[in-house]
């Protein structure tokens, strides 16, 4: 079974870690998970026992610890030890993400369908070729005009946009904006995986928080800041993986409450923009000391094109654009061009509806096909649904031996590798699997829940024996 899907750690005999001083356990540490020694997912030596070992005192061995906690590398997993994180900040033997199996149907990598992206040939052809030298403009004003105009049709603040390399670079360079390493980030759980990667990677620590099909739940959210999180990352629609959406309602408790915590930082992450399935609400409002929505276009025009637009108060998107001029400088003006072409080409747009649409048909039909055979899930909007099941490694490997390749839901678990108080046990997000339905047409929905349906009767027959 691949490791990617069941995300399972192997028994294996490990490699001694050495060094006399934090800084060589650290770096022996490290030159392990880089060199494959260790793999995403594994525990290390407990403190006490590599302490032991190398002769030196616990209290060395957990600041080696901490500092790989800090960067990222490590994560501390409660009774389940310290392990690698899923994705350490680390090159690492072969891809962080390996092909499905040969045969099996895809439905776990999380892609748009290719025939829902429009082509760039006719853009491609009418991009100005003249060289982009060094002090040029580093915006096209058209792209920023077009991006304020729909953040604006949505109803949503845009009084200053700024550029990024997609939404995963965006959320960097905004939350680097006003938070240091080791301040707390308040994150949805489930949550989107690369997110938690990202915050891990870069020092800060994570709150989760927990939400339903209308986004994140006021309580819960409430409860992460109070524990004293300085920014909030919130998705609010098409959310990866439950497929949760804002709605009018909620949206308007979440600004109420976010409203009495002005020094709070909210970023919103509208990864789908016009292809989500759900209209566009926002927490944020034009008077909010410090916000960002950042819109990528990766999903709507393809991943190909890492350009992710940033609303946001005008600190915020100075300091954000002010870090950028100290190191890349500027997003390419062939990839703005690129996308200014499509947005502006009436085919495209179109084009997009009917994306919007084939996905939720998609979705419907496997919720439906679910539900026929008892099964819940949830996916409101965006391309992926969320299955509980009582097993993930289980139900997974049973879904591959029928020949379909879908996600254990622990990579999007933030219960999985963070040590919640004992007054949080009920955060801990159950099992479940990510199904992406992007591509998994209306006819193969019902042989789809047939097969799951069977997995989990044959699972439950195989745990209760």
């Amino acid at each position: 079974m691949p490791d990617q899907y069941t995300r399972g750690s192997r028994p294996r005999s490990r490699p001694a870690i050495e060094g006399g001083t934090a800084s060589e356990i650290a770096r022996s540490a490290e030159e392990a998970i880089r060199t494959g020694r260790f793999s995403p997912g594994d525990r290390l030596p407990t403190i006490r026992s590599l302490a032991a070992s190398l002769g030196v005192s616990p209290v060395t061995v957990a600041s080696a610890y901490r500092e790989l906690r800090r960067r990222g590398v490590v994560a501390a997993a409660g009774r389940r030890g310290t392990r690698v994180t899923e994705r350490p900040p680390l090159t690492l033997p072969g891809s962080p993400i390996t092909g499905v199996p040969a045969g099996a149907r895809d439905l776990a990598t999380g892609n748009p369908d290719p025939d829902l992206l429009p082509s760039l040939a006719t853009a491609l052809a009418t991009i100005d070729p003249t060289p982009r030298l060094y002090g040029s403009p580093t915006k096209l004003e058209s792209l920023v005009e077009l991006a304020r105009n729909q953040f604006e049709a949505d109803g949503l603040p845009a009084p200053r946009v700024a550029l990024a390399g997609g939404a995963l670079d965006g959320i960097e360079r905004v939350l680097a904006a006003h938070l240091r390493p080791g301040d707390t980030v308040a994150v949805e759980d489930p949550g989107y995986a690369r997110v938690f990667d990202l915050l891990r990677g870069t020092g800060y620590e994570l709150e989760g928080f927990g939400g339903d099909d209308s986004g994140p739940v006021p309580d819960e959210l409430e409860r992460a800041l109070r524990r004293g999180a300085r920014a909030a990352i919130l998705t609010p629609r098409a959310q990866n993986p439950t497929g949760a959406a804002l709605d009018e309602r909620r949206a308007r408790d979440l600004r109420a409450l976010l409203g009495s915590r002005p020094d709070v930082l909210v970023v919103e992450d509208d990864h789908a923009g016009a292809i989500a399935g759900a209209p566009a609400f926002t927490t944020c409002q034009q008077s909010r000391p410090r916000f960002a929505i950042v819109r990528s276009v990766s999903k709507a025009l393809g991943p190909d094109l890492r350009v992710a637009l940033i609303s946001g108060d005008a600190e915020t998107i100075a300091r954000v654009e002010g870090r950028q001029l100290l190191g890349t400088g500027w997003v390419s003006a062939i990839l703005q061009q690129l996308v200014v072409r499509l947005w502006s080409d009436p085919g495209v747009s179109e084009l997009l509806e009917r994306a919007a649409s084939t996905y939720g048909t998609r979705r419907s039909a496997l919720l439906e096909a679910l539900s026929s055979r008892g099964i819940a899930a949830r996916g409101r909007s965006g391309l992926n649904v969320w299955i509980p099941v009582p097993e993930e490694a289980g139900a997974v490997s049973a879904l591959l031996q029928r020949g379909w390749a879908v996600a254990a839901g622990e990579r999007w678990r933030l219960g999985r590798s963070v040590a919640l108080p004992i007054n949080a046990a009920r955060l801990r997000t159950p099992p479940a699997i990510r199904v992406t339905a992007a591509t998994l047409l209306p006819e193969e929905a019902g042989p789809f829940a047939a097969d799951l349906a069977d997995a989990l009767a044959t699972g439950t027959r195989t745990y209760s024996a």
